[in-house]
């Protein structure tokens, strides 16, 4: 296979290296609205509503619902708080920021020509976060099952010279060799094998059966994960209104994503035979991209008071980037003298781009706005996560990956409701929210609730509103995708205090 050129010392591009799992997918094909605080007050449920600069990024119809041109920014204060398991250990932990995420603009032009049906026309830019990744979490326990069956995992079946080093060769070589030649499945059985964890049956090059040097029983695990990133999206609408009754709009949305993730294992043991009796494990993950999507919308109003809403969402095809470091160090007991086996590459594994086609979503929304003393609204939205797809779909990795979205994933629908009432310059709100798992077995990922509260004031043309929502889920996470595949549970609660400042310009 053709070796790819080193592009500078201790970086390297390469070929047929692969990173992404199915949990790549979902990451990244998820989206939740951030929003602005009157929007998080009704929990999202504004495709009937319109009105509001986040509704416009869940309806491009809602713009047209403005009368004069509006503005809005926020600013929220998010906590995150987990409460872990894993075996007989039990932690819990918090992080907290506050971040500017959402801001945009509608510019109204009503129509001079009074015999006309289209009364007015808007074009508007909004930015929204759709996904927040940053969150930091700490398991430890006492497991069975030993980090050496992922090394093993993935050395079973590979040739002894296809994962080990060359006469005179450095680590940093051979690995990254190894990867620009084999791929990342042979960079990890050289992590293994480098660091005394794997034992070849024969000691000849083409040895394909291994065993490990850490003998079985109990082993104490400690695992810290810490992520930052978030996912965007950037708006472009243009919205009608048509007589006094339908709004259209249309959206052409770019995204970005922004994803940095690190996890640390430490693995010890004092099992009867075992040569290795302390692994540490450390693997970094940078994923960059870009996307595409559109969406369709309208709003009709059945009655002065009755509203309905339909929204559109296409797919979002995303080309991603991802790079990766890693390093592994052993404390090795032999009969001739301990010593630390230190396997640091110092290499950046910097993968070839990938296409991923999140799915569409299809939402239907119904309001019932009460003059000017408040509302209700409810929102309903269907997303087939099955439909995720990798690409190239020719590629042998992708399509193994493809058939496992099929099988594990399923169609997630949320449904969402909020409420308004008015009182002379306040305003009142409230919310809930239910997404389904995304998942066919939940025990991986659970059900979604959550509410919302929030209150307004109105200064004319300018509105201050400020929301308080919360949001709980539970996750097992596995701590590797393959060999040490137990999971840490996660009981994962997200809370927000949100200020907006809206204005009519």
């Amino acid at each position: 296979m053709k070796k790819l050129t080193i592009l500078m010392i201790g970086v390297l591009s390469m070929s047929n290296l692969t990173a992404q799992d199915i949990s790549d997918a979902l990451r990244y094909s998820q989206d939740n609205i951030q929003g602005s605080a009157r929007f998080r007050a009704l929990s999202g449920a504004f495709g009937a509503l319109g009105g509001d600069m986040s509704a416009v990024n869940l309806n491009p119809a809602g713009s047209a619902i403005f009368s004069r041109s509006h503005a809005s920014l926020s600013l929220s204060s998010l906590n995150i708080s987990n409460d872990l398991s894993y075996f007989n250990g039990r932690n819990s932990t918090s992080d907290s920021k506050i971040d500017l995420h959402q801001a945009g603009g509608a510019f109204v032009f009503a129509n001079t020509n009074q015999n006309s049906s289209w009364k007015k026309f808007v074009i508007s830019v909004a930015y929204d976060k759709t996904a927040d990744h940053d969150n930091q979490w700490f398991a430890s326990g006492r497991n069975t099952n030993s980090i050496d069956n992922y090394f093993l995992a993935y050395a079973q079946g590979l040739r002894l010279d296809e994962i080990s080093r060359f006469t005179g060769e450095t680590i940093s070589q051979a690995y990254g060799e190894i990867g620009s030649f084999y791929g990342y499945g042979n960079q990890q059985a050289f992590l293994g094998y480098e660091s005394y964890i794997l034992e070849p049956v024969n000691d000849n090059d083409a040895n394909t059966i291994y065993t490990s040097n850490i003998a079985s029983g109990t082993f104490n695990q400690q695992y810290n994960y810490i992520a930052r990133g978030y996912n965007g999206k950037v708006s472009f609408n243009a919205a009608a209104q048509y007589e006094d009754k339908l709004y259209l709009g249309i959206n052409l949305n770019t995204h970005f994503i922004n994803y940095d993730k690190s996890t640390f294992l430490r693995e010890t043991n004092s099992n009867p035979g075992s040569l290795i009796t302390n692994v540490n494990f450390e693997n970094n993950l940078l994923t960059t991209g870009n996307g595409f999507s559109f969406q369709l919308g309208a709003i009709l109003k059945l009655t002065e008071e009755l509203r309905a809403g339909f929204t559109y969402n296409s797919p979002t095809w995303f080309t991603i980037f991802e790079e990766t470091t890693q390093g592994v160090s052993t404390f090795v007991d032999d009969i001739d003298g301990s010593f630390i086996a230190d396997v640091n590459p110092n290499v950046i594994n910097i993968f070839p781009e990938y296409r991923l086609r999140s799915p569409g979503k299809i939402s239907g929304s119904l309001a019932y706005v009460f003059g000017n003393k408040g509302l209700l609204s409810f929102d309903y939205s269907r997303r087939d996560y099955s439909n995720m797809e990798f690409r190239p779909k020719n590629d042998i990795f992708f399509i193994t990956q493809n058939e496992t979205i099929n099988n594990v994933f399923q169609p997630a629908n949320t449904y969402r409701f909020g409420g308004e009432y008015k009182f002379k310059q306040f305003s009142f709100r409230g919310g809930y929210r239910f997404e389904e798992s995304p998942y066919k077995d939940d025990m991986i990922v659970g059900d979604l609730t959550g509410y919302s509260l929030g209150l307004g004031y109105n200064f004319g043309n300018t509105r201050l509103d400020l929301t308080f929502d919360q949001a709980e889920r539970t996750v097992n996470n596995p701590l590797f995708s393959v060999g040490l595949t137990d999971a840490a549970t996660i009981d994962a609660v997200n809370s927000n205090v949100t200020l907006s400042l809206a204005f009519n310009l």
